[in-house]
């Protein structure tokens, strides 16, 4: 599903050049779980925003689904973003005006999907999220568990091969972090590719694959068996 060649992200800040990834080579194949680890400034937000198309390589080359994605234009780009990756955030990035319901149902609204065929679909993900009670509330009338769910539900909505998830539990307590862990886990369970950027090593360790990153490299690649016992978190 994704094949990262010798890719490469390098900034200007003055007269330094920093290499935020520096030549990494990486497979990752369909229905994968992984975690990627490091110390602040290793690499891994970057890694992330590259492999949800945020962000263009310098050099190298980033294959998604065997589609070679550094020469597209934002367009075509912003239509792959839409059609196969989903995003979860630490900080949720929901829109404060909208309800739980309208902002889960935001992506189908930018793809141009109907009224009658959103209801339904929406329908199934607020069930499935425990949130159909929470439909009509507004942010700020929710939970930070809740707030985490529904940014899940928006992410999935458009039922995406790619869910990217940013210290997911990172602004939540101990029992919410765990719902969220293992309802991704179970998105992950019906064939979704997981990729989680964490520092927590307890939720890092729950991963079929793990990666270490240090200084914009991959300091090591821990391939897992298919099937991994889970920790709690």
């Amino acid at each position: 599903m994704i094949e990262l060649q010798q890719l490469c992200r390098s900034f200007q800040i003055g007269d330094q050049c920093v290499h935020a990834l520096d030549h990494i080579d990486l497979k990752i194949e369909s229905g994968a779980y992984l975690s990627v680890m490091g110390p602040s400034g290793s690499g891994k937000s970057t890694l992330l925003n590259m492999l949800g198309l945020l962000d263009t390589p310098s050099s190298g080359e980033y294959l998604l689904n065997q589609t070679a994605t550094s020469p597209l234009s934002e367009e075509p780009r912003a239509t792959l973003r839409r059609e196969h990756i989903g995003f979860v955030f630490q900080s949720y990035h929901l829109i404060p005006r909208l309800t739980a319901r309208e902002n889960i149902e935001l992506p189908l609204i930018l793809a141009g999907m109907p009224p009658k065929q959103r209801r339904p679909l929406l329908d199934k993900v607020m069930t499935r999220l425990a949130l159909s009670d929470r439909a009509a509330h507004a942010p700020k009338q929710l939970s930070g568990g809740q707030r985490q769910r529904v940014a899940i539900g928006r992410a999935i909505v458009m039922k995406p091969q790619l869910l990217l998830a940013d210290e997911p539990t990172g602004n939540l307590d101990s029992t919410s972090g765990r719902e969220v862990i293992e309802l991704l886990e179970e998105l992950n369970d019906e064939g979704i590719t997981l990729l989680v950027v964490t520092h927590d090593q307890n939720i890092g360790e729950r991963a079929r694959r793990e990666l270490k990153m240090i200084d914009g490299r991959i300091a090591s690649d821990s391939a897992g068996n298919a099937v991994a016992t889970r920790t709690d978190v």
